[in-house]
């Protein structure tokens, strides 16, 4: 007899954690567009507001939210991907777990080639 989660991609399996975080990841996203285009139109408002706001983006904590931002954005184009090939390949739902996990490992090679240059211009060397 099969078990019960063999019968879907996504019930506590890769694609549930798959589907969850492209939520995730796509909102946080949403998030930083929504900041960015009401700062940037803040200087049609106060340029002296704006260059106060583009201060605070300097500092080391939004330094940090950088990184969430790019690995968000990088998560989710891969995952995007993915997600393509799962739908439109017709092995797809078969590779589906190779698949995830070939997400996660360019992911991490991604993001490892990003964060120390990232890390050397928030912290000026």
């Amino acid at each position: 007899m099969a078990s019960a989660q063999s019968g879907t991609l996504y019930r506590g399996r890769e694609g549930m954690w798959s589907w969850v975080a492209h939520r995730i990841s796509g909102m946080l996203i949403f998030l930083f567009l929504l900041v960015h285009v009401l700062d940037t139109a803040l200087v049609r408002v106060s340029p002296e507001a704006y260059n106060e706001v583009i201060g605070h983006y300097k500092t080391v904590v939004f330094g940090l939210g950088e990184i969430g931002l790019v690995g968000a954005v990088v998560f989710h184009a891969l995952n995007g991907l993915r997600i393509i090939l799962v739908d439109f390949w017709s092995k797809g739902t078969k590779h589906q777990r190779g698949l995830f996990w070939g997400v996660v490992v360019l992911w991490v090679v991604l993001m490892a080639g990003f964060l120390p240059r990232h890390l050397m211009h928030m912290f000026g060397a």
